[in-house]
């Protein structure tokens, strides 16, 4: 399939599609007459892209899950580095979420302090 093929069936455009080539992750074949070919598992790749990035991974976190899929897995995460990646995730999540309770809690006992 051409890059607007791919770009409508994943809902995306193809500007971002050459960026994702740009960046390493999707690695288009070339017809004779230049143009950008794709098959069902680069669709498979910018699914998880998007889906990744959805949920808040930037588009260097999704690395691990492109790569486990070209290794061959039916799954982006079920390789080493893709776990490691949402343990890492998780993390900084946690990190995020003491955060803003530590904020919360002193917003929190400021309005309990005012008259």
């Amino acid at each position: 399939m051409r890059i607007g093929d791919l770009a409508r069936r994943t809902g995306t455009t193809t500007r971002a599609l050459r960026f994702y080539e740009s960046q390493g992750l999707l690695m288009a074949q070339r017809a004779p007459n230049g143009y950008r070919e794709y098959d069902e598992d680069d669709l498979r790749l910018v699914n998880e892209i998007q889906t990744l990035q959805d949920i808040g991974f930037s588009l260097d976190d999704t690395r691990p899950f492109v790569e486990c899929l070209r290794s061959g897995h039916d799954s982006g995460d079920s390789c080493a580095d893709s776990i490691e990646t949402y343990r890492r995730k998780l993390a900084e999540i946690d990190g995020y979420l003491e955060r803003l309770t530590a904020i919360r809690a002193d917003i929190q006992a400021r309005l309990e302090e005012r008259p």
